[in-house]
């Protein structure tokens, strides 16, 4: 599951006209940016929408994407994973922030690889925040020997995870944000991560674009 339904305020007037997965890096949109990680695995992709999603759709039209449209209101991360749930299937499922470039594996094929629904719930991409390009925080997790995690200034959350989807039916709001799901997992032990190997550049500002253009360009490192 992609996520693409944030009005995206802090790209200021890049976004007054078109939503923030349309914003074009090196020529390409953050949308399709996106895809194209989840192209080599064959998934089942579902995108969320809110702001202005006539534009995405017709952007995606002719796609093997399904496009669910959240109204009145944004359902936030677990509401919205929670409502893509039966287009999304049976099983555990990706997901994505589309405002995020990487440079390195594939993080999609990473979190696969490492994936083991009998220890985990979820399994989180995190990026030491040396390689987390445009973070201004202190992190958002550390990481046991195991790859259990607890929260705390430390490794930096990409946006892309592995989860099993029934989890957000435990949770009684309508809108949510997974960090509810997460909770009750740091409880029971079974959230855990991956140090991702390459960079990552959050690219939720104009400033965030320069950053990530300079990121995919090899001969600026």
């Amino acid at each position: 599951m992609i996520f693409a339904a944030g009005f995206g305020t802090r790209m200021g007037a890049l976004t007054a006209h078109q939503p923030k997965p349309m914003v074009k890096v090196a020529g390409t949109a953050l949308i399709d940016h996106t895809l194209a990680l989840a192209a080599p695995l064959g998934l089942k992709t579902v995108v969320n929408l809110h702001y202005l999603p006539h534009l995405l759709e017709k952007h995606l039209a002719g796609r093997d994407v399904t496009t669910l449209t959240e109204t009145p209101d944004i359902l936030e991360t677990g509401g919205g994973l929670r409502n893509a749930r039966a287009a999304l299937g049976k099983g555990p499922a990706f997901t994505l922030n589309c405002d995020a470039l990487w440079r390195g594996p594939n993080p999609l094929e990473a979190l696969a690889t490492a994936w083991n629904p009998e220890e985990m719930d979820a399994l989180l991409l995190l990026i030491p925040r040396e390689n987390a390009l445009g973070h201004t925080g202190t992190g958002d997790f550390l990481m046991s020997p195991s790859g259990q995690l607890t929260r705390g200034a430390g490794l930096v959350f990409s946006g892309a995870q592995i989860i099993k989807p029934e989890l957000t039916e435990d949770i009684p709001a309508r809108s949510f944000s997974l960090n509810l799901v997460w909770d009750k997992l740091l409880a029971s032990g079974r959230l855990y991560g991956l140090p991702y190997s390459g960079k990552w550049c959050d690219v939720g500002s104009p400033e965030g674009i320069t950053r990530a253009e300079r990121m995919l360009d090899a001969s600026a490192l």
